[in-house]
């Protein structure tokens, strides 16, 4: 896509994205037509997105695992940042009707005490692992913002941050010695447990899912900052809200965080 193109794309985007009425939609010719125009799009409409939702204070990495690849039929990971308005500690009480498509994720979150820069090596976990300095318990809130999803297409997907809609952490808990892959979460609707899965469904542990961002930063050119946080996908599928109730996600070693909706 072209500047002028880009330009007209992410204020479609924009408008889409600060709507809470499925009738706004973004028309078929501003939408990315690759998954390399998708990434030049959220940049662009990252600039403008943050003039109201706070500067960019991490990523999300969706589709890490093989449930949530199969609910979306996407075979591989996405990325998308989050907004630093959008972000919550230990708990949250949010309104249904400012959404369009209310989920709740139940993730582990990864906060870098040194930035990772690209280098001419890939990443690997092991590499990476250096530069985490805390996990956390989290959820992710995602919005279906789409009529179909699957009809939006992958590259606008990714243009429009993959359903991110802000997240909530748990305490900061140091990362030595923690085996994330062995880290349990569970997500809890009004006391009763609806989904739970062990760490190493995403990508057989956190730390590759975050190997999996450095090094698609990298081929951009983009380093990931020291204070960043990064959402390293679900490790059950999106539970979708409709009506008003308490979900919690919980990550055994990490802690709980908790979501009232209205």
């Amino acid at each position: 896509m072209v500047a002028g193109d880009l330009e007209q794309a992410s204020d479609a985007f924009k408008a889409m994205r600060v709507s809470s009425a499925s009738s706004v939609r973004v028309s078929d010719e501003l939408r990315p037509k690759n998954i390399s125009e998708g990434y030049d799009l959220q940049d662009v409409l990252s600039a403008k997105l943050q003039q109201t939702k706070g500067v960019c204070c991490g990523h999300k990495i969706g589709c890490t695992t093989p449930v949530m690849q199969a609910f979306l039929n996407i075979p591989h990971p996405c990325a998308g940042r989050l907004y630093a308005n959008e972000v919550y500690q230990l708990n949250v009480e949010l309104a249904l009707s400012d959404f369009v498509g209310i989920g709740v994720e139940c993730e582990i979150a990864l906060r870098l005490g040194q930035d990772i820069i690209p280098g001419t090596a890939s990443h690997t976990a092991t590499s990476v692992a250096s530069s985490v300095v805390a996990a956390m318990a989290a959820a992710e809130i995602v919005d279906n913002r789409y009529t179909d999803f699957h009809d939006f297409g992958t590259p606008s997907l990714i243009a429009d941050d993959f359903f991110s809609s802000g997240a909530v952490f748990g305490p900061a808990i140091d990362f030595e010695n923690l085996d994330l892959a062995v880290a349990r979460g569970s997500t809890f609707i009004d006391g009763v447990e609806v989904a739970t899965g062990l760490g190493d469904a995403v990508m057989g542990n956190p730390l590759n899912a975050l190997a999996w961002l450095a090094n698609h930063k990298s081929k951009r050119g983009e380093p990931l900052l020291a204070g960043d946080v990064i959402m390293t996908g679900s490790v059950v599928e999106t539970q979708w809200i409709d009506k008003p109730c308490v979900v919690e996600c919980r990550v055994v070693p990490l802690g709980v965080v908790m979501l009232r909706f209205i």
